[in-house]
């Protein structure tokens, strides 16, 4: 098997710098192109729709992103780690169901169909798949806590979900940009090469290199204190 490329530069500190910026541009977007958020309104129903792009990429790719770093960035023992990480991602989780709520009563006040979109299907298969394996990891490796060998068994499935949604967060957020340029650009709302259009562009390249920095950061053994996903089970 490969070994995974040596780090030569501070991984972490770029994936944190990466995460801030992209959830600041996304509410650059929101607020400074797209006239704010709102969770009710009366005129403007997009001020609600807004809401859904702004808490999923904070909530699935940003505080996803420290919650599956955190046994290698968070320093203490072990179950102050494994704390951080669940309530980190239960903070994810959160936001993430309520930008699914947004969107779904933005379609619902505008009349407009649900899930008919690949972004739709990507993003509500995300958020079950991601509510499961958080109640799993939750129930397994935290309270009441399974046997030691249910948390052996269930560890390398726990890991492979875990790294298998981030991806799946950062390529429904990609789609979703995408799919909302394309609306705006039809719509006459902006243009191809306006400054909003390439915001929207630099923001979803941004994410695709936090993703894979993510990734090399969570299998990369020189990268942080421990080697989180060969240890214990514990």
């Amino acid at each position: 098997m490969a070994a995974v490329p040596a780090v030569r530069f501070p991984l972490f500190g770029l994936v944190r710098l990466l995460g801030v910026a992209a959830a600041a541009v996304i509410l650059v977007w929101a607020v400074h192109f797209r006239g704010g958020m709102a969770l009710s309104a009366e005129k403007d129903k997009l001020l609600i729709f807004n809401v859904h792009p702004v808490l999923m990429l904070i909530g699935l790719v940003v505080l996803n992103a420290e919650a599956l770093l955190a046994y290698k960035t968070v320093p203490g023992t072990k179950k102050l780690k494994k704390l951080v990480h669940i309530t980190l991602q239960f903070l994810a989780m959160f936001l993430s169901l309520v930008g699914l709520w947004a969107v779904w009563k933005f379609h619902d006040e505008k009349e407009i169909d649900h899930l008919y979109t690949l972004h739709s299907w990507l993003g509500l298969s995300c958020i079950i798949i991601f509510s499961l394996q958080w109640a799993a990891g939750f129930l397994t490796f935290w309270y009441p806590g399974g046997s030691r060998s249910d948390r052996a068994s269930l560890l390398p499935w726990h890991v492979f979900l875990g790294v298998f949604l981030y991806v799946l967060a950062i390529a429904t957020s990609v789609t979703g940009l995408l799919e909302k340029s394309i609306f705006m650009q039809s719509a006459k709302m902006i243009g191809r090469f306006s400054t909003e259009a390439m915001l929207m562009n630099s923001l979803g390249m941004m994410l695709i290199l936090l993703g894979a920095l993510v990734i090399l950061a969570i299998f990369n053994p020189g990268a942080g204190k421990i080697n989180t996903y060969r240890g214990s089970s514990e």
